[in-house]
């Protein structure tokens, strides 16, 4: 396949640099794969929320937030739609990672926003929160749950997570300190990409899908498209899973592949 129908992309790590901008060269060449009829499309763990600074990106993008629980318009700042948790669920999970998983902070994204118990680390936008105790934290569909703690490593505390939570839901980590994330059982970042590829007229299959990541949250989305790319910078089981390796996030991993790889 001499290019493909879709670019997909992983944000943080990946398409944005260290410093969490996006450099002019990327703006570049995005828009000029996009202008030859290809298009991007942002696959991330971050929630709606926080996909309206890449507006800057210069490309009507779409967006599967969220590890895929969401469908984001970037441009018209609207979900357009959702693969949730179901609080008959939720509830369950809540309590027993409370109970197995001592020294934990909860959190939650939803279609209506964001929300914590009070010991939670609010981010930059402290006004869009819902704080309270974890049981008012349950009485939503949400479409992603963030465990934190203090002290313990990410990737024991995935372990942990993924224990107590066992086949309810989709485990998960993307780089974040000290962080898990729950998503609604079966959604990855591959499956909301295929069902979005499905959607398209005409249908785009796997094989016209080029993916880049960085971390383990990266890897359904990796294995299921035609091209994989992992950039430097990425986690080892990523550097092994892709079947290319490319420049780091600050080096524009991304856009200098595609402007290679397409000729521009």
């Amino acid at each position: 396949m001499d290019r493909p129908r879709v670019v997909a992309t992983d944000v943080d790590g990946t398409l944005l640099r260290s410093d969490g901008r996006v450099s002019a060269f990327t703006r570049d060449v995005l828009r000029a794969v996009s202008a030859d009829g290809v298009t991007v499309v942002l696959v991330t763990a971050r929630p709606p929320r926080w996909m309206h600074e890449l507006g800057e990106l210069g490309v009507h993008a779409v967006a599967l937030c969220g590890n895929g629980a969401f469908t984001y318009d970037v441009g018209a700042r609207r979900i357009t739609g959702h693969r949730l948790l179901p609080t008959e669920v939720l509830g369950g999970l809540l309590a027993d990672l409370r109970d197995g998983i001592p020294g934990i902070v909860l959190a939650t994204e939803g279609v209506e926003g964001p929300a914590c118990e009070a010991d939670w680390e609010l981010d930059d936008y402290p006004a869009e929160w819902t704080v309270g105790p974890w049981r008012e934290l349950a009485g939503r569909p949400v479409g992603k749950v963030l465990v934190r703690h203090a002290t313990m490593a990410t990737e024991e505390l995935t372990g942990l997570v993924a224990q107590v939570v066992g086949d309810r839901a989709q485990v998960s980590h993307s780089g974040a300190v000290r962080m898990a994330e729950i998503g609604p059982r079966g959604v990855t970042k591959a499956v909301a990409l295929e069902q979005w590829c499905l959607e398209q007229d005409p249908v785009v299959a796997a094989e016209e899908v080029w993916a880049f990541g960085d971390m383990p949250n990266d890897l359904p989305m990796l294995t299921w498209a035609g091209r994989s790319f992992a950039v430097a910078n990425a986690h080892p089981d990523v550097l092994t899973a892709a079947t290319h390796a490319v420049p780091s996030n600050d080096e524009d991993g991304v856009a200098v592949t595609l402007a290679a790889l397409l000729g521009r």
